[in-house]
């Protein structure tokens, strides 16, 4: 019995040994199947996927679009479409979706470039999309020569060669938007549009960097970490790094190379059917996941972005200002002393709104702001009114950031990346200046309510300059018509006082004749002329009027020699040259007799010396007369200072010379004895 009990013990264990290991084959076999189950569905839905977004308009050469008339070509489902669009610049071409109310732009090309005429024609020709304008002209929009165009039901617009193989696609060459199955391959980048309503390339960027790292800059920046305001830390996964975007809104950076998702930038899960997303780098430097029901018409749903701060964007107020967080919006503001460039642009950035050359300087503080760091010379200060004194005092020191309560960095303008963050200490000094004549002068300060006070000023100032110089210019006439009038009236009277004085006054003919009676008495006759006595009314004064006789050519050199001579020279033992009368043919000339005596004491030989120098200075044939380098020293002579005759000089006094002669020395000889024994005239003899 008991070895029968214990085989039969043995059998039933080995029994229910073989059923659970039956049992247990059953269970592997049904993970199995599941296993294989799940894969199969996975395949299916992505063939499916695929299948769907391989659905395409096939577009043939010859095909033509206008933007008044056939202005797009649709994709299969009408949710996309190819062709001419409308923004706030104009008509451009670009790939947005069609099948909504609201059309929205997801792939612009030439974003940056001039609006299309509206009467110009998209061709497909075997060169590529061509814009061809009314004149002809043609502008290729690709570059690659095409055998095929087509637009996909993924919002994917493509060129096939003859092999049907793709050789340029948008997908490939993103601006802002990514789609569903569409990737940001690695060095690739999308740019920020301006505004929702201007489309052209904008301040920020979003890139797949070469070492795997997706980074957020401002443009024109280098790709450093100081100027990165988002970075997804992946730096170091190689350089075959995509980003990826599939139809339930799942954004995760993929190694191409190894098959692994890195890191998921969304979790995804997102309603996919009846359902459309997209990723957009918007114009304020977020970039956003978006979905919109394709049955209800509606708006955008905002489902994901990269970050809830939004002055997180550096550069987001330009230069100069900086932005401040209010009501969970963005606003910015310049810094003290600037004004917007472009008001209705607040990222335009800020300007001085003073005259940097007529100015007071003075510090104005910012507190809990950040700012990049440029600075060309940093202090170790504790205090900030240290800092403060030190930018003032430095005249290339525009603004002074003090930081960690240690450090004042010096720095110029413009300032850049600019934000006020509540959680910072650091300080900025702003050097601001104001007018000097509103501080110097210490004059009470009068606020102008008015904006046209100061216009009215100006205009009051300018009226009295106006009347000041119209003041001036009456005074002007007034002075000016006294001198006149003075003059005329000394000129209208008998002036030959004054011309014994200071020049030779001009006669007529008939004051001449009025003068000398009509020529009725002569007192002598030299070589050119007669002297004839005269007295002038006015003053009755005693005249000899010489009057030339022969008008030749010798005698107007004779005339004009006695002119230039006798008007130039002034002597009291000369007769003085009153005036001559130059009147047509008429030549005369006009001396005072009463300088010939002058009622002065004459000795006898002095009077003889004087007679015979007349005589000798007076003889008819020119040759025998002395030249004037002799007549000068006898003339001037101290031994002669009595003498008042010249003839050369006066040859008037010279005949009256003659006169005295007959009348005091008879026994005289004549002229020209005289002159014959006389050809060497010594003045002491």
């Amino acid at each position: 019995m008991a070895g029968l009990t214990s085989g039969t013990r043995r059998r039933e264990w080995s029994t229910g040994t073989t059923a659970i290991h039956k049992l247990t084959l059953t269970y592997q076999t049904r993970a199995i199947s599941l296993f294989m189950a799940s894969i199969i569905f996975l395949l299916l839905l992505t063939l499916s996927l695929t299948a769907s977004a391989q659905k395409q308009t096939n577009i043939t050469r010859g095909s033509l679009l206008t933007p008044l008339a056939n202005s797009s070509w649709l994709s299969p489902s009408g949710l996309y479409a190819f062709g001419f669009f409308r923004q706030r610049r104009g008509l451009f071409i670009g790939v947005f979706i069609s099948g909504i109310s609201q059309k929205t732009v997801v792939w612009s090309a030439r974003r940056n470039g001039d609006p299309v005429p509206s009467n110009a024609t998209l061709l497909f020709t075997r060169d590529g999309i061509v814009l061809q304008s009314a004149q002809g002209e043609e502008t290729l929009i690709s570059t690659q020569p095409a055998s095929l165009a087509a637009i996909s039901d993924s919002g994917n617009f493509v060129l096939y060669n003859s092999a049907s193989q793709i050789i340029w696609q948008s997908f490939d060459s993103p601006t802002d938007t990514l789609l569903p199955t569409q990737q940001l391959k690695a060095g690739a980048e999308l740019f920020s549009p301006v505004s929702e309503t201007d489309l052209s390339t904008g301040i920020f960027r979003l890139k797949m960097q070469n070492d795997g790292n997706l980074v957020q800059y401002p443009v024109n920046t280098p790709d450093t970490a100081p100027y990165a305001y988002f970075a997804s830390d992946t730096g170091g996964a190689g350089d075959n790094v995509t980003l990826n975007f599939d139809p339930d809104g799942h954004l995760y950076l993929l190694n191409n190379t190894t098959g692994l998702n890195i890191r998921n930038i969304t979790e995804g899960g997102y309603p996919t059917k009846e359902t459309i997303t997209m990723m957009k780098l918007d114009a304020d430097g977020i970039f956003r996941l978006y979905s919109q029901n394709l049955t209800q018409n509606g708006n955008w749903s905002d489902r994901w972005s990269s970050t809830s701060d939004k002055c997180s964007p550096k550069g987001l107020c330009g230069l100069n200002g900086y932005c401040v967080m209010n009501d969970q919006k963005a606003e910015c503001i310049c810094l003290p002393g600037f004004e917007f460039v472009d008001q209705g642009n607040k990222t335009s950035g800020c300007e001085r709104d003073f005259d940097a050359g007529s100015r007071k300087d003075t510090m104005v503080e910012l507190s809990n702001t950040d700012w990049e760091d440029d600075s060309y010379f940093v202090l170790s200060l504790t205090a900030k009114d240290d800092c403060k004194q030190a930018c003032l005092e430095d005249g290339n020191c525009e603004a002074a950031l003090f930081t960690d309560g240690k450090d004042c960095s010096k720095q110029g303008l413009p300032l850049r990346f600019g934000r006020r963050n509540l959680q910072s200490s650091n300080l900025a000094f702003i050097k601001v200046g104001r007018h000097i004549s509103t501080t110097d002068r210490k004059e009470p300060v009068i606020e102008e309510k008015n904006p046209g006070t100061g216009r009215k000023i100006r205009i009051i100032s300018g009226s009295f300059v106006a009347c000041g110089l119209a003041m001036v210019a009456i005074f002007g006439i007034i002075i000016y018509r006294y001198h006149v009038l003075a003059y005329k009236r000394v000129s209208g009277n008998d002036s030959t006082e004054l011309n014994e004085v200071f020049a030779p006054r001009a006669f007529t003919y008939a004051e001449l004749e009025n003068i000398t009676g009509d020529f009725k008495e002569g007192i002598g006759r030299g070589s050119f002329g007669t002297v004839y006595k005269g007295i002038i009314p006015s003053t009755q004064k005693i005249v000899a009027v010489k009057r030339l006789g022969k008008v030749l050519a010798e005698g107007e050199r004779e005339f004009q020699n006695e002119m230039k001579v006798i008007g130039k020279t002034h002597h009291r033992n000369l007769v003085r040259l009153l005036g001559y009368c130059h009147d047509e043919d008429h030549r005369l000339l006009d001396g005072d007799l009463d300088k010939l005596v002058d009622d002065e004491d004459i000795e006898k030989k002095q009077l003889d010396r004087m007679v015979k120098v007349g005589l000798w200075c007076t003889l008819d044939e020119p040759s025998l007369r002395p030249s004037m380098k002799k007549e000068l020293p006898i003339a001037f002579s101290s031994t002669v200072n009595a003498c008042k005759v010249v003839s050369h000089l006066v040859s008037c006094v010279g005949i009256m010379a003659g006169k005295l002669k007959a009348i005091f020395w008879p026994d005289l000889p004549t002229q020209r004895n005289i002159a014959s024994s006389s050809p060497s005239h010594n003045p002491e003899e």
